[in-house]
């Protein structure tokens, strides 16, 4: 089995993992950090969001070889106290209600800020359409996207 040295919130960790073995299993099933989760596993709800190199990706559809030296993090590395702006507005406008989706919900959002700090609404569900929740809160996730965009 080949083995992998990855960058994960900061710090080098080795593997040993199949080189087909989605990001997301290696996050959950090696590294023992279950906030990234499983959702449909062909990339079509959100619920497994990371950052690659500050970008939002599909950690479900991406395997390990495809990795490189390229950085991730996940909703555990966002910030070490919960008080990144959008996780901040995520309490504030009472999100979440199962919780299911959120952490790929809260990585897409904060991926969108790093990129547009100022987004539209319509910026804000283009970029955030991708990412299914089942219990509807899009109209408070899309308030605490505001919220954080003005912090």
């Amino acid at each position: 089995m080949p083995q992998y040295s990855i960058n994960i919130n900061g710090e080098q960790k080795s593997i040993d993992a199949p080189e087909d073995m989605p990001i997301l299993w290696v996050i959950r099933d090696l590294l023992g950090m279950k906030g990234t989760k499983f959702g449909c596993g062909k990339a079509l709800c959100g619920a497994c969001t990371v950052h690659l190199d500050g970008q939002a990706i599909r950690s479900c559809s991406m395997p390990v070889s495809a990795l490189g030296i390229g950085k991730i993090t996940t909703i555990e590395g966002l910030s070490d106290e919960g008080n990144h702006p959008v996780q901040k507005a995520w309490v504030e406008h009472i999100v979440p209600q199962c919780g299911y989706c959120q952490s790929g919900q809260i990585m897409n959002a904060a991926s969108l800020l790093n990129q547009n700090p100022n987004p539209s609404d319509e910026e804000i569900e283009q970029a955030m359409s991708g990412n299914l929740c089942r219990c509807g809160t899009y109209n408070r996730i899309k308030e605490a996207i505001k919220t954080a965009s003005n912090s």
